[in-house]
């Protein structure tokens, strides 16, 4: 594909800890070879208080983590994405906005865990869990050598990995 930093954008409706949590390991465990973002067709306006606690452990900045809309990254003078992935099947399913340039898109589906019942014991458990399943495929998407591959090859790649 390219020898740059990739910039990817990461979906989910209410943007508060799937796409939160793969934002901060895409940053965090890409070693500078990703620049992440993520986003929200309805955005929460919040960051679930567990998914940055899960983020805290990797050591990543936290504070720089907000509940955005996807259309900051719609519009022209926002950085152009060279991936799109959601993360729930509802962001799958929504008429995603034209992303300049035309990003290669994956989609990932992972369970809500800010769906969790329980205490707070069961809901840290759920939030776990899930970003153990984001980490694993994150972790498998950035070990590919995605400078010798093509546009169709890392599609296959990110459509694969979950």
């Amino acid at each position: 594909m390219m020898s740059k930093t990739l910039n990817v954008l990461i979906l989910c409706t209410g943007n508060s800890a799937r796409s939160i949590m793969a934002e901060a390991l895409f940053n965090q465990l890409g070693q500078g070879r990703f620049t992440a973002y993520s986003a929200g067709s309805k955005p929460t306006g919040r960051v679930n208080p567990f998914a940055l606690e899960q983020v805290a452990e990797l050591g990543y900045a936290a504070a720089t983590l907000r509940s955005k809309s996807w259309d900051e990254f719609a519009r022209p003078d926002a950085p152009q994405m060279d991936m799109v992935i959601t993360v729930c099947d509802n962001a799958a399913g929504e008429v995603c906005p034209i992303w300049p340039g035309r990003p290669i898109s994956g989609h990932w589906g992972f369970e809500d865990p800010a769906a969790a019942e329980g205490g707070d014991a069961d809901k840290r458990a759920a939030f776990a869990r899930i970003r153990g399943q984001i980490q694993h495929c994150v972790e498998r998407f950035i070990s590919l050598p995605l400078e010798s591959m093509s546009a169709a090859e890392i599609k296959q790649a990110l459509d694969n990995m979950k």
